[in-house]
């Protein structure tokens, strides 16, 4: 695994949770020595798709080895710290104050009462919990229970394909869960951009719905806003049902596939998932 201000990363084949770490160290280490590390992220560039609504993304050398060159003895450094980005690049976590429904952010705090000139003044994504940064997971692989490489675009993923789905691949959704839904758009990030930015098939509003009532923790897919689009009714229902009504953290623009086959291939569609989203304070989202 990359050392990395902020990580996502799949851990498969875990022994069960280590509560007391304090007696078991080496079994701790030995488990995760010996798991299989996959990383949902894309490599991200100025060429990646990107929301229209969002600054372009933009990266630049601040300092080069040219530049540098001479400056100390035998030494030279280069440094990026020119970067640039709207929050919506690959893959993206959508803070609990990204969303207001009828005026008020998750737990009632009032929308506009709660941003100023520094981002958000509550539930910015500097308060996503450490106890979460590693956390059992289920890929809900719903194109290969509807037998399909990939989802068409446009399609609903309801509560009926996610029930199904669980149901098919053996496994429970528990309270506290973080559970990555699969359409298999994924595919086209890096080789169809303008189909990435089309019509999308994901989550509708049941099942958002049903995600809510299991009380998840964090949802994520693999595509670029996570819901359906274009949506049914109303404008992002599953955001407003997960973020603004039950405090439930979005992820979108996952890389799934070689998830999805790991998995597969073993049989069981629990993993540890690894997500360390950069402290920015005030921030509605962070790429991760």
């Amino acid at each position: 695994m990359r050392i990395r201000h902020f990580v996502l990363a799949a851990l498969l084949a875990l022994p069960g949770p280590v509560l007391n770490a304090a007696d078991a160290d080496t079994s701790l280490i030995d488990a995760l020595s010996s798991a299989r590390v996959v990383e949902l992220n894309f490599v991200w560039d100025r060429n990646s798709p990107l929301l229209g609504f969002n600054p372009p993304f933009a990266m630049a050398l601040a300092n080069t080895h040219a530049q540098t060159s001479g400056m100390i003895p035998n030494l030279s450094f280069a440094a990026d710290m020119m970067y640039f980005s709207g929050q919506h690049g690959a893959p993206t976590l959508d803070a609990l104050g990204h969303i207001g429904h009828d005026g008020k952010l998750f737990g009632g705090v009032e929308a506009t009462a709660s941003e100023g000139p520094g981002g958000l003044l509550a539930l910015g994504v500097e308060h996503y919990p450490a106890e979460r940064f590693v956390n059992r997971a289920v890929l809900l692989d719903v194109a290969r229970y509807k037998a399909v490489e990939v989802l068409e675009p446009g399609y609903e993923i309801t509560a009926e394909d996610l029930a199904g789905t669980a149901e098919q691949q053996g496994v429970d959704v528990k309270a506290g869960d973080s559970v990555l839904i699969r359409t298999g758009f994924g595919q086209y990030f890096a080789s169809d951009k303008a189909k990435y930015l089309g019509l999308r098939p994901g989550p509708g509003e049941s099942a958002a719905q049903w995600l809510a009532e299991h009380k998840i923790f964090l949802t994520g897919a693999d595509q670029l806003s996570y819901e359906v689009f274009p949506e049914q009714g109303t404008i992002f229902p599953a955001h407003r049902i997960l973020l603004a009504d039950n405090g439930i953290y979005i992820v979108e623009n996952l890389n799934l596939e070689e998830l999805a086959q790991a998995l597969a291939e073993r049989g069981n569609y629990e993993f540890a998932l690894v997500l360390n989203p950069p402290r920015i304070r005030g921030a509605t989202g962070a790429a991760i």
